[in-house]
């Protein structure tokens, strides 16, 4: 995002990053950057207004059990203690709020990264059999099923069964576990939420995504177009030819 944003003339990039979450490579591509813990929302309301950037964006990942290991300064605490529900999309929607108040807008998480959406049909890989065309569109009614109750938005599916729906654990962990069912040749559908807050929630796959999936065995990767990032996408392509792992953008029909 930092080099997209660059490209696109962006003259001052300032960095928010999070201990243990943000990788050090972002240093040399921005202008400054401070480091604080997740849970310290004071100092980062403090630094976005201090930076006079009048906008923002989320990338990268927050790994959801740090959600809930949280050292939460005082700003923090006010923020949980307001919430009914203490999900992802409860509190990151809070923290946009929070930065609305200090003159700071939050973009949607795709601002810059557009030609990072996967497209529609084969991206990579091999061309789609008659049987996993029929296991990707199942899957993609399942996982969009899932995702409306806030459960989960990648699922696994082989042969009309559905051996693995994500929660809590992941999208990795929910691979491993669905392939170690299907023993071979499953399909993993990855879709967004029905109302999904794209400034903060964006489906992504990359590199680490395919390595996972080529770990479990599935031939088949479905992610919805033109909803879902695709990270480092010269190498996901380059892994998805190797491994002989299908890589499919599912045109949104629900």
């Amino acid at each position: 995002m930092a080099r997209a944003a660059r490209a696109a003339g962006v003259p001052r990039i300032v960095a928010a990053a999070f201990e243990n979450e943000t990788s050090k490579d972002l240093v040399p591509l921005v202008d400054s950057i401070e480091w604080m813990r997740v849970g310290q929302l004071g100092r980062l309301l403090r630094f976005l207004r201090d930076s006079g950037t009048p906008r923002a964006v989320m990338s990268g990942q927050i790994h959801p059990k740090n959600l809930f290991d949280l050292r939460p300064d005082l700003k923090a605490l006010v923020l949980l203690g307001k919430l009914r529900e203490r999900n992802a999309e409860s509190i990151f929607g809070a923290i946009a709020d929070e930065m609305q108040k200090v003159g700071v807008e939050l973009l949607p998480a795709t601002s810059y990264m557009e030609e990072f959406l996967a497209p529609e049909g084969r991206i990579a890989g091999p061309k789609l059999s008659r049987r996993a065309q029929a296991d990707v569109e199942f899957g993609y009614r399942i996982a969009k099923e899932s995702s409306r109750l806030d459960i989960g938005q990648t699922v696994v599916v082989k042969g009309g069964t559905v051996l693995a729906v994500e929660a809590f654990e992941g999208t990795n962990a929910a691979i491993r576990r669905g392939g170690e069912l299907g023993r071979k040749d499953s399909v993993m559908v990855k879709v967004s939420k029905p109302n999904q807050d794209f400034r903060f929630d964006v489906p992504v796959v990359g590199p680490l995504t395919l390595e996972a999936a080529r770990e479990a065995r599935i031939s088949v990767i479905a992610v919805e177009a033109r909803r879902t990032l695709l990270l480092e996408r010269e190498r996901l392509f380059e892994l998805a030819e190797k491994e002989g792992i299908t890589l499919h953008g599912q045109p949104r029909t629900l």
